[in-house]
């Protein structure tokens, strides 16, 4: 059986790490899509308090597939 596969993008955050913001973008994802199959980094970047890293914002592409 053959598969047609779709791309988005998404940016998921955290206060706690890169790979926790992934998963909360992952997370988010699943509640509305279904077939998810994979992820790929797009971009990293964070805010910056007191000359320290605040918080972390990850985009993300997520590939699911589609119903036939």
């Amino acid at each position: 059986m053959s598969h047609t596969y779709k791309k988005i993008e998404l940016t998921g955050s955290s206060s706690v790490s890169t790979d926790d913001a992934i998963a909360n973008a992952v997370a988010a994802a699943a509640k509305s899509l279904h077939n998810l199959r994979w992820f790929e980094v797009v971009e990293t970047r964070g805010h910056i308090e007191n000359g320290q890293v605040a918080h972390w914002q990850v985009t993300i592409k997520v590939g699911f597939t589609l119903d036939p």
